[in-house]
This record gives C-alpha cells, sequence and structure tokens, in this order.
C-alpha cells in the first residue's frame, strides 16, 4: 500500500519516541548521530553539509518524497532503528515530516 496522509499529531509522538535521539528537524539544528531532516522532502540521500555519509549514501541518488521515506522507513539500513512495520505509524509520521521539515 503506498503513502496516505495521516495524523500529524501521532506522527510527532512517533517522531519524539522512536527518532528524535538521533535526528533534529529544525533550520539551522546540528547534525546528532544521523543527520538533521530539516528540508528532507526533495533533497537527494547523502546531500546534508557537515554529516559525515558513506560513499554509497552518497552515490545513491534517492530523492525523498512520500513513496521513498514510506519505502525506506519499514526497514532501514544503516541504522540502529528497526523501522516502522505498521503503515499507519509511517504514514503518521510522513504526514508530521513533512510540516516539521518544511
Amino acid at each position: 500500500m503506498p503513502f496516505a496522509p495521516g495524523d500529524a499529531n501521532k506522527g510527532a509522538g512517533l517522531f519524539k519516541t522512536r527518532c528524535k535521539q538521533c535526528h533534529n528537524v529544525g533550520a539551522g539544528e546540528p547534525n546528532v548521530v544521523g543527520p538533521n531532516l530539516h528540508g528532507l522532502f526533495g533533497r537527494k540521500t547523502g546531500q546534508v553539509p557537515g554529516y559525515q555519509y558513506t560513499a554509497a549514501n552518497v552515490n545513491k541518488g534517492v530523492v525523498w518524497d512520500e513513496s521513498t521515506l514510506f519505502d525506506y522507513l519499514e526497514n532501514p539500513k544503516k541504522m540502529a532503528f528497526a523501522g516502522l512495520k505498521k503503515e499507519k505509524d509511517r504514514n503518521d509520521l510522513i504526514t508530521w515530516l513533512k510540516e516539521a521539515t518544511a
């Protein structure tokens, strides 16, 4: 099933409990364990200034949008995060990320 708009409030809660320990979303906030996600939508993989990516990530060339994030968040590679198996959770998180990272 593809991405469908979800509940941004629930997405905010998911971000706080599952993502915040490694990622920031605000403009100008520092990279942490993972890169800052501000400006995520429409950005290619491996492009956050000041974050050390693997060459494979830089060269992958995926452009982040609702569809690519929906697929990626189910079973992310190269992260300690195990992913969000429930489609509703991924929809909620992506809906919130679209607002929070714009």
